[in-house]
Formats: C-alpha cells, structure tokens, sequence
C-alpha cells in the first residue's frame, strides 16, 4: 500500500563494517513494498580496504572476491538509480524503508553522493522498527527482528542476503501497514 505521491522501497545492505567513513558497503538488495518480486541486486568491488571481521562473517561476502566479481561503485548506484527511476512512477517519490534504517541508510546515501552526486530517496526514509515501536508502544529493545515476526506472527529469519533481507522487510512493513489501517 502505498501513500499518494510516494512509492515504498524496502532496502537492505551487506557492509564490511560499521560506518561508509572506513567501511566498504558490500551489497544492496531492494525492492517494492508492494512487488517484492520486483527487485534489484548488486555486489559492489569494495572501495575501501578496512575490514570487521564480524561483518564479513555475518554476510559470508568475501571481499577479495568481490574485488574481482563485484560491480564498480560508480556503476552499482547508477544501476540502482536506473532501478529506482523505472519503479518509482511518474511524479512520486521513492521512500527508502529498512529495518533499522539509520545504518542502511547513511551507507546508501554516502554512496550515491560520492558516486552520482545526488541521493534519489533525499532525506526520505522510514524505519520500520520506529514504525513498530509506535504501533505495539513497546520499548526499543523490544524492537529485534525475532520479537517483531513473532508479534506479527510471520515466519522469517534473517539470511544476510541484501535482496532475500530487503524481502522479508517488505513483508514486516507491509504488515504494519494494515495494522494501521483496519485500526
């Protein structure tokens, strides 16, 4: 469901770290709220040699890998930017969604400002965690993604796959969604 003049993109990542300052964002995996068939994925050649060992371990991307079967940055956001142009119709906006959206978003937003000079999604972005929070009037820490299917009673785990990770959000999101509406 989306809002007039807004179109919901779900968003998830795969980083070497924890900030775009020193870390490499490895994946972006998104696709409509609405479709989650539709969709776009990309592995990205690293762009910067430091590494958290506990976030390659998570994601399973090996960056010496990806330095050879990656996508250059500059082209990874000008495929996502193309991306987002042909889904997002004529005089909407595209809304960045994602669980916990501060981490995906500062990475997505970095990265299409040092590579395209612009961010398509802006300042608009929508976290769905703070959604929830605000629904079932839970503290943050009640907030996990184990808590939050269990409360809306889906089946997920995540995979630390960008595109599979930015499905499943789409499905939290859309979910909240018609809570808020039948309320």
């Amino acid at each position: 469901m989306n809002a007039p003049g807004m179109t919901f993109i779900s968003v998830d990542i795969e980083t070497a770290g924890p900030t775009p300052s020193n870390y490499a964002m490895l994946a972006i995996g998104a696709c409509l709220v609405d479709e989650p068939d539709v969709s776009f994925y990309v592995e990205l050649i690293p762009d910067k040699e430091t590494i958290e060992p506990s976030a390659i371990k998570i994601s399973g991307l090996a960056p010496e890998k990806l330095k050879q079967d990656g996508t250059p940055p500059y082209e990874a956001m000008e495929a996502f930017e193309n991306w987002l142009q042909k889904h997002t119709p004529e005089g909407d906006q595209p809304i960045f969604v994602a669980f916990n959206a501060a981490f995906d978003w500062m990475f997505v937003a970095d990265y299409f400002h040092r590579y395209l000079g612009r961010n398509p999604f802006g300042h608009r972005s929508l976290d769905i965690k703070a959604l929830y929070m605000g629904i079932f009037a839970v503290p943050w820490d009640e907030t996990s993604m184990s808590e939050v299917t269990k409360t809306l009673g889906l089946s997920i785990e995540l995979s630390h796959n960008a595109l599979e990770d930015a499905q499943d959000q789409a499905c939290i999101f859309d979910t909240l969604l018609q809570k808020i509406t039948k309320s």
